[in-house]
């Protein structure tokens, strides 16, 4: 076995994403020699390029714009402005993405992290080749452990015809050249549910289609189920149970648009269309074989609770890991695998991690859900809050939200929390400290919260549920 000090790099890391991000600068925390190769010439991968910072921008942009947060005290026609383009929207993306790359840059300069602008691929186990974006030269460098943090993208091709702009996917909503009268999307997952309740809110109409019968199977089905109400307030069309046979780009008498046919024969056309389905782990052009590894049908690494891939010394986090595919536990996969990796002392991963989910209104759940509970035979006790009944919410014009506890009724330990409304990922994390330190509904009933703020909602579900217990 070759002597570690003999390698070129203690860590090398793959892909500059969270999870690449967070690696590189534990290990250079540690004193190790790291560098971190990204193929294209700005540091974040899609999370700040094309994904979760743009989308959650848009978002905030779509809600500012059209003045959806102050309808129900202004009425229904307020806007902040009429006649809103993909510019507009565009604007505000672009200037928080250039901020985050600049910060990522900065603390990778900070912490003497190496950034290589090329492509990588795998010469041998130890062995990374490195091409230049042109693709007139190249060269290898060799590394003690390797950390594989390419992420996954859409495909380009997957029996649709994506050109970008009449049918695109997710990748290409920041290309955009104009805002869509009509839409379809397809794929009701995440990023689809967050895109339709983006333009709904912008007075897009909206076909959402998606095979199954039930919106994001894996929330809380009352949370699904009120979202599911403001969609179709929002004149959201929801297809579930539905697949689709096939889609093409049309020109006729009409104009332009995107006909969609479903297997059970309807059919429907929309200005454009976004296909929100089947992102694939960027693994492809690895060469992973040359490393003794192989990814599955969806271009993912198989890991071990430490991230480490079948050969020991590679490891894989983020998006090209697998569930759960959140940021959040990207940047925690990343720090643990470089500590792991360097024989430093790391807490282990949370057992408790939070899910945002950005659409209108916004929905954050942490621990286990009423299906999951009595799927385990394991008895529990809820209680709600509404945000109408609590001042914070009434100021801010949130007649949606709610928050829901869920509990053991004999000793009361908080089980999980599910939120739906302004601030849902943010109000989270107070369920998530109590959860973590073992706490049960009694804390919430004690605390003082701040007069008014929505997190009195905790308190007003905390004794709801006390008294459901009776």
């Amino acid at each position: 076995m070759t002597p570690a000090n003999t390698y070129d790099y203690d860590m090398f890391v793959i892909g500059s994403g969270p999870a690449g991000h967070r690696a590189a600068i534990q290990a250079a925390k540690l004193g190790k020699r790291t560098a971190i190769a990204e193929k294209k010439s700005v540091v974040g991968g899609a999370c700040i390029n094309t994904g979760t910072i743009p989308s959650k921008t848009l978002r905030e942009a779509a809600l500012h714009l059209s003045g959806y947060r102050e309808r129900s005290i202004y009425g229904a026609s307020y806007s902040v402005k009429s006649d809103i383009t993909m510019s507009d929207l565009l604007y505000r993306a672009e200037s928080v993405v250039r901020s985050e790359i600049d910060v990522s840059r900065h603390q990778l300069a900070r912490n003497r992290v190496e950034l290589i602008e090329a492509t990588a691929s795998f010469s041998d186990p130890h062995t990374v080749r490195l091409d230049t974006a042109d693709g007139q030269s190249h060269r290898e460098i060799s590394a003690d452990n390797i950390v594989i943090s390419v992420g996954t993208q859409a495909p380009r091709k997957n029996g649709v015809d994506i050109d970008g702009q009449r049918i695109f996917n997710s990748d290409d909503v920041l290309g955009l050249e104009e805002m869509p009268q009509t839409l379809a999307i397809i794929g009701a997952g995440v990023i689809g549910c967050e895109y339709a309740t983006i333009f709904a809110a912008l007075g897009v109409r909206v076909t959402l289609v998606d095979k199954r019968d039930q919106l994001l199977p894996f929330i809380d089905s009352e949370i699904t189920d009120a979202l599911v109400y403001h969609m179709r307030q929002d004149r959201l069309v929801l297809r579930l149970g539905e697949a689709v046979q096939s889609m093409e780009a049309v020109d006729d008498e009409k104009g332009e648009r995107v006909r969609v046919i479903l297997e059970s024969g309807k059919r429907f056309s929309a200005h454009k269309a976004l296909y929100a389905i089947a992102r694939m782990g960027a693994t492809a052009s690895l060469n992973l074989a040359n490393a003794g590894l192989k990814a599955d049908n969806r271009g993912l690494i198989e890991t071990n609770d430490n991230f480490q891939s079948e050969v020991p010394h590679i490891y894989a986090v983020g998006d090209v890991a697998g569930f759960p595919s959140l940021a959040s536990t990207a940047m925690e996969q990343g720090r643990n695998a470089a500590a792991h990796a360097f024989g430093a002392d790391i807490s282990g991963f949370p057992e408790h991690f939070p899910y945002g989910i950005y659409t209108i209104p916004e929905i954050s759940v942490i621990g286990r859900n009423e299906a999951e509970l009595t799927e385990a035979g394991i008895p529990y006790e809820v209680g709600k809050a509404a945000y109408r009944e609590i001042a914070r919410g009434q100021i801010i014009g949130d007649q949606t939200g709610m928050l829901k506890l869920i509990f053991d009724p004999e000793t009361r330990k908080l089980l999980g929390v599910a939120i739906l409304g302004e601030g849902a990922s943010e109000l989270v994390h107070i369920g998530q400290a109590v959860m973590s330190l073992g706490g049960d509904i009694d804390y919430f009933v004690d605390a003082v919260f701040n007069y008014p703020t929505l997190a009195e909602c905790y308190k007003t579900a905390a004794l709801d549920g006390i008294n459901r217990l009776g």
